[in-house]
């Protein structure tokens, strides 16, 4: 097997382009298709400050490489949400691939930072552990890049999770969660910009990248994340990617250049309620008190200290 482009030796095939790749023109490519991202929906300017959510998982450790490559000033954030035998490998990661890279990491812990985990803090507040998870980290890097000045925080959101989040939303039609479906949420009062450079990768290229670059991430799924319908319709789509190469690309690419505008008006001209500041952190909310604070509260743990984290 040839690389396509060079005619060396192939290191990974790509079905929906119909094409294979040596370990240099696939790295070359990769970069290539964060950068393509970047420009075509203006996520970064080159001057820009951005904080990676940092999982240490394979996608969140690539992101953080490319954009360094890349010649932007990226430091991570890691949150540890204390679940065991998950968290602290997942630290660990991200520890060393900030150290291999010089690159700046920052870490809150959860339990240690507002005095719980996300077992006991789902279990307080009654929601299911992603629910108390994503709540959390949301939240968290949110106020980080406020506090700390960045210009946008970057998620390592690739083709297969948007394309999966994409599903599920259709088959809801839940059009508040489409709306917000896209590469570039722009800053607004109490909100970050945020930026997701990895939705022209798919999950299997964002692998490949980490084993080709010597990135070493936490392999293991979240042992919490089983039974998430997430999961299953990235499993759902990844059947059908299997018969038809290049499913998963369109159906996300037509969305955003078909549905994405309309649908965003629709939700606009349906919302009925306002933010203001929540009394406790300051963060946008539509209640009394933000759902962050409430669930800080039921957790029996302090809402109002402040993320530690300084303008590099």
């Amino acid at each position: 097997m040839k690389c396509r482009a060079c005619r060396a030796g192939a290191v990974i095939e790509l079905p929906r382009h119909n094409s294979a790749l040596c370990r240099d023109c696939f790295l070359a490519y990769c970069r290539n298709q964060v950068s393509r991202a970047i420009d075509e929906h203006e996520m970064l300017r080159p001057a820009d400050r951005v904080l990676v959510a940092v999982s240490g998982g394979k996608d969140s450790l690539a992101l953080w490489d490319l954009l360094l490559d890349l010649g932007y000033h990226v430091d991570g954030l890691y949150i540890g949400l204390g679940i065991s035998g998950y968290s602290e490998p997942s630290a660990g990661y991200a520890r060393a691939f900030a150290q291999s890279r010089q690159a700046r990491l920052v870490e809150v812990d959860l339990k240690g930072h507002y005095g719980f985990d996300v077992r006991s803090g789902a279990a307080a507040d009654h929601r299911v552990p992603c629910s108390a998870c994503g709540l959390s980290k949301r939240h968290i890097f949110d106020r980080a890049a406020l506090e700390g000045g960045y210009d946008a925080v970057a998620t390592g959101h690739n083709l297969d999770d948007e394309a999966a989040v994409l599903l599920g939303n259709v088959l809801r039609w839940d059009l508040e969660y489409m709306a917000r479906q896209r590469p570039v949420l722009p800053a607004t009062d109490g909100f970050p910009k945020k930026v997701k450079p990895l939705v022209r990768l798919a999950e299997r290229e964002t692998a490949a990248y980490c084993v080709l670059r010597g990135i070493d991430y936490q392999v293991d799924e979240c042992p919490m994340a089983a039974g998430n319908r997430h999961l299953g319709y990235k499993e759902a789509l990844g059947l059908i990617e299997e018969r038809s190469p290049g499913t998963k690309a369109a159906f996300y690419a037509q969305f955003l250049e078909r549905a994405a505008g309309p649908v965003a008006a629709a939700a606009g001209t349906n919302a009925s309620t306002s933010l203001h500041p929540c009394p406790s952190c300051g963060a946008p909310t539509t209640s009394q008190l933000c759902a962050f604070c409430r669930l800080v509260e039921r957790a029996g743990g302090d809402p109002k200290k402040r993320i530690p984290v300084s303008a590099g």
